[in-house]
């Protein structure tokens, strides 16, 4: 590092709540840390499962954020004057339509309580025949493909689809709706004071996996496309700019406003944002044939490769979620892939299994309840580690939110199948850990027959962490090593690589990876015994996978 006493923060907005973490720019220490929890969204509102429909108000981001840093940086008044940069990542795609000046619509009176009006979270799934309006024209229309560097297949997750699905079904949100802003280019923007459309930096890895950005086709997809899906798509597009940065690039300087809100020194960088598996990713030490499996309620599988000899074509990959110079490290293509349940599916069945504790009638506590509940998936692993695998086990396919990767569809389904009257919970609980390993085996195969080499697997996330047995059932699945990080803030980490070179600190993104990064914690080795089992387990999960692709699309 260039010089001493210098301190970074990387957020890291999650699914239900936002990490901050303070951190020595000199050898990545973490000196403090926090977590602030979304209110809104923990109350439940704005969101109905049952129609696959999941909203975030801006203002859960805006007083988590800000509860988070101050009570990081309480006790840390010295470290907070020497805060040199910060760098924020999120979930995505989680978009949300603004007026003409860039807020967003739920911040304004007459749309508070309108899910509509909010950010639309990445698993919100209410957008799939959007997103088959999208690819159909796309590969039908007989101009450029705009999936061709998105696997082939537009996602229901993704920027187009939402929005579309929401200027379809609510005419008084699309009139308003002038422009649309990722969760990712709006936080930082507002930090700075730059939420105009026109001063906005807009993420590299945002636009270019979600929004189907490409400079070879000179930024969005075209006016003239946009047009026959809805002609209120370009207005959006129009707003969006054609340019697009990566991380270690400052969006602006933060406002006095804000300095005085956090406790920090005005004028400090703000980067460019990006998502959470992709600056995850780098926290984790993402390199050539060096995969970062993010893992915690989904799964993001980022890993980088070198860029086309000049003259030279970029090589497609099919059924990924995308692939884009720049989205992970500068200089690099990025590529991702994904499950869209993984612990998820786990605490499906946790809840499955609480039901009649919580909605039935007994003399048991609410704490005993609590307490159970936390315990019953660690109880369930611990039982499952002693059941010995073999070919007429329990089998479960990991689609129960649809399936990301390889080659997206959302209409398709979870199942269990190969139950007899002694499959108990422990049981099905392996199954379903042995089905998301599954998941990852079949994304890996993906990889490598688009020519994408994968020698190494690092696995960051709480469900890496947590998981023991499921760490070593995706190690005997997969024949690879798994390396789990020491830490479960590669994320935050990663944001503070890309903060310290937007600092100027560093000098670019591997040097700072090598300062700050984390090291192992623990390596599950494959176990080679089992391999002909899971062999043929991946086999019939394959043929069941197949079936139900053939129910859902005919």
């Amino acid at each position: 590092m260039k010089n001493n006493e210098h301190y970074v923060i990387g957020a890291d907005f999650g699914s239900d709540s936002v990490r901050v973490v303070i951190i020595d720019a000199a050898d990545g220490t973490v000196v403090s840390s926090a977590v602030s929890y979304y209110r809104r969204w923990k109350d439940g509102l704005f969101c109905d499962p049952k129609k696959n429909m999941f909203r975030q108000h801006p203002l859960d981001y805006t007083e988590s954020f800000t509860e988070a840093v101050v009570t990081a940086g309480n006790e840390h008044v010295d470290v907070m004057k020497k805060v040199r940069a910060i760098c924020i990542d999120t979930t995505g795609s989680t978009p949300a339509l603004c007026d003409g000046e860039g807020t967003p619509l739920a911040l304004k009176e007459e749309f508070k309580d309108d899910p509509d009006a909010m950010f639309i979270l990445w698993k919100d799934h209410t957008a799939i025949s959007e997103a088959d309006d999208f690819n159909h024209l796309s590969h039908t229309w007989g101009k450029e493909d705009y999936t061709q560097y998105l696997g082939g297949t537009y996602s229901s997750e993704w920027f187009w689809a939402k929005l579309l699905h929401v200027i379809r079904s609510n005419d008084r949100v699309a009139e308003a709706g002038l422009c649309a802003v990722e969760h990712c280019d709006w936080f930082p923007a507002l930090l700075c004071g730059t939420t105009s459309p026109k001063a906005i930096k807009r993420s590299r890895c945002a636009a270019g996996h979600k929004i189907a950005w490409h400079a070879s086709w000179g930024g969005y997809p075209s006016e003239e496309f946009l047009d026959l899906l809805d002609v209120r798509l370009s207005r959006i597009r129009e707003s969006l700019g054609t340019e697009t940065y990566s991380s270690d690039t400052a969006a602006g300087n933060l406002t006095s406003e804000w300095a005085q809100k956090l406790s920090l020194p005005a004028g400090i960088p703000v980067t460019v944002g990006a998502y959470d598996a992709h600056i995850g990713a780098v926290g984790g030490f993402v390199d050539e044939k060096v995969m970062v499996k993010s893992i915690g309620t989904s799964t993001c599988d980022i890993i980088v490769g070198p860029l086309p000899a000049e003259g030279g074509a970029e090589v497609l990959v099919s059924g990924i979620a995308g692939q884009v110079d720049g989205s992970v490290i500068p200089g690099y293509i990025g590529y991702e892939a994904g499950q869209s349940a993984y612990g998820d599916f786990y605490a499906w069945f946790r809840d499955l299994l609480m039901w009649p504790l919580k909605n039935m009638d007994h003399d048991i506590s609410e704490e005993t309840v609590e307490k159970i509940e936390k315990k019953v998936l660690y109880e369930l692993e611990q039982r499952a580690a002693d059941i010995e695998v073999t070919k007429d086990s329990p089998l479960a396919l990991d689609w129960i939110n649809g399936r990301r990767s390889p080659h997206a569809d959302q209409m398709l389904k979870g199942a269990l199948t190969s139950l007899t009257l002694g499959s108990d919970a422990p049981a099905i609980m392996r199954s379903l850990l042995e089905s998301t390993a599954f998941g990852a085996r079949a994304i890996l195969e993906c990889f490598e027959e688009g020519g994408v080499q994968v020698d190494k697997i690092i696995a960051i996330g709480g469900v890496a962490r947590k998981s023991t047995l499921g760490m070593q059932i995706l190690a005997d699945v997969t024949g690879r090593e798994i390396y789990v990080t020491d830490h479960d803030q590669a994320p935050a980490i990663g944001a503070g690589v890309f903060a310290s070179v937007a600092a100027g600190l560093y000098d670019d993104v591997k040097s700072a990876q090598k300062a700050l990064c984390a090291g192992t914690k623990r390596v599950h080795r494959p176990n080679k015994a089992v391999a002909p089992v899971y062999d043929e387990l991946y086999a019939r999960y394959k043929r069941i996978g197949a079936l139900e692709s053939s129910i859902r699309r005919g």
